[in-house]
């Protein structure tokens, strides 16, 4: 029998993405199951620039396209398993970056909506998701500080850069019941941050350790002018 693409995708390279699983993720304690399986199933290799492959499967950053990076395998779990996903959750991703994030949490929620500011990298994220075979994501590209209005109330959402405070935009978008996970603090260091709408106007917020993200630009992030400040 032939295999389609996506078959051949899941083989690609397994042993080393099982290797990941357990040296990197479940030894440092990431037990939620739904993400285990979906960071066995998508080929991290495919997301990454081609002379950086060999690399895709170790602890570390990588530079992908525009100057952006993909972070480590360990912190795309923590982020993931943070957001407590249910199948039939509606996501919002801030910052698609190469798409990995997107794709892992594809294979745990119902939908996902991410949004980029570059464009190149939107164009070639959403060519690895038609590629891919991931039909439940859905993108644009924009300002990601003041959300998707027009497709909340969202479940959860991730924002994959650092912030100095938690957009407004992104509070007002979140479900009741809904979780936000996103780096809080200066340029260089942030703190990983939870945040639960318990109700319209009552959030729990969780400080999940110390971070290092690109800065969040946008009109409730960093701005332009002064991100080099």
């Amino acid at each position: 029998m032939t295999k389609n693409c996506h078959e051949d995708d899941l083989n690609d390279r397994l042993a080393e993405r099982e290797w990941m699983v357990q040296t990197q993720l479940m030894g440092r304690g990431i037990t939620d199951e739904a993400v285990i399986n979906s960071m066995l199933i998508v080929p991290r290799h495919k997301y990454v620039l081609e002379e950086k492959q060999e690399y895709a499967y170790y602890d570390s950053a990588l530079e992908i396209e525009s100057g952006q990076t993909i972070s480590q395998p360990y912190i795309v779990a923590l982020m993931a398993q943070a957001l407590e996903l249910m199948a039939s959750d509606n996501v919002l991703e801030i910052g698609t970056g190469s798409g990995y994030s997107a794709a892992i949490l594809s294979r745990m929620a119902a939908y996902v909506y991410t949004i980029e500011r570059h464009g190149i990298l939107s164009d070639i994220a959403k060519e690895r998701f038609m590629i891919q075979g991931y039909e439940n994501i859905e993108m644009y590209v924009g300002d990601g500080t003041l959300g998707w209005p027009e497709k909340a109330p969202f479940d959860a959402i991730l924002v994959t850069a650092g912030g100095p405070v938690i957009p407004e935009s992104l509070i007002d978008q979140l479900a009741i019941g809904g979780r936000l996970v996103i780096p809080v603090g200066d340029k260089g260091e942030q703190k990983l941050m939870r945040v639960k709408k318990v109700k319209t106007c009552q959030l729990i917020k969780e400080d999940l350790g110390s971070v290092r993200f690109v800065p969040l630009i946008g009109t409730e992030g960093w701005g332009e002018s002064n991100i080099k400040n």
